[in-house]
């Protein structure tokens, strides 16, 4: 049976329900999958608990879902480029579960290994550490953090085959390797479908096996979220 399907919508139909969790890749807005993005706004799903480094901006990425209220929870670890994320949480109306930026990658990480839980430094002392299980390891204080998985993961890749070998291209990677491994289900844009054998396997980051759904991204904006440049000389 085929992985690639026609288009975002199709790639998602029988796989989504209210209240349940989703990872969408990216780092700001890189490496975000636009297309299943808006398909999942799209849809209607509610209360969703989204896993994500961060929410996008208001009209953009993560943000789109904010919008329409289809958020009930973030678990991220940056949310300073949203105005509504910042509304919706002060006024009560979003969950918010803050984690540390390299704790949050390892708990995804964790979560495709099969791993359950992890002890880290990170966050001891601070309100991260509140209501967590500390253990003391060559004296020295440690916290344990739980590890996460998915209903579906979207993803964006750069390039991929048809049994869902995926390649990332330079930082837009980011969370999406280790966000196609914790996902129940995982469901990939790339902007390249290529071949089975096309790929070189020595480059090959995530491995079809997986992959369960693969799209062809269309209409990609790529917005760059602060635009900074220098003056001409």
């Amino acid at each position: 049976m085929s992985k690639v399907y026609q288009d975002a919508k199709s790639a998602l139909e029988g796989i989504l329900f209210d209240n349940m969790t989703i990872m969408a890749g990216g780092f700001g807005l890189c490496g975000i999958p636009e297309n299943l993005i808006t398909a999942l706004r799209d849809s209607g799903v509610k209360n969703i608990s989204a896993i994500s480094n961060n929410a996008g901006i208001d009209d953009f990425g993560l943000g789109l879902l904010l919008q329409t209220r289809q958020i009930k929870k973030m678990i991220s670890s940056y949310v300073g480029e949203n105005k509504e994320f910042e509304r919706q949480y002060l006024a009560e109306e979003l969950e918010l579960e803050f984690n540390p930026q390299g704790t949050l990658a390892e708990r995804i990480r964790a979560g495709g290994a099969g791993i359950p839980g992890f002890y880290t430094k990170t966050g001891v002392g601070t309100l991260v550490a509140q209501g967590k299980e500390h253990k003391e390891f060559e004296d020295e204080t440690y916290i344990l953090e739980t590890s996460l998985k998915a209903d579906v993961s979207l993803i964006k890749a750069y390039k991929g085959d048809r049994e869902g070998n995926l390649i990332f291209q330079k930082t837009a990677r980011n969370f999406n390797p280790m966000m196609a491994t914790a996902g129940k289900i995982t469901v990939v844009e790339v902007e390249e479908l290529v071949e089975i054998g096309e790929l070189d396997p020595d480059q090959i980051h995530t491995p079809g096996i997986f992959v369960q759904r693969i799209i062809v991204s269309q209409n990609l904006e790529k917005r760059i979220e602060q635009l900074t440049t220098r003056k001409k000389e």
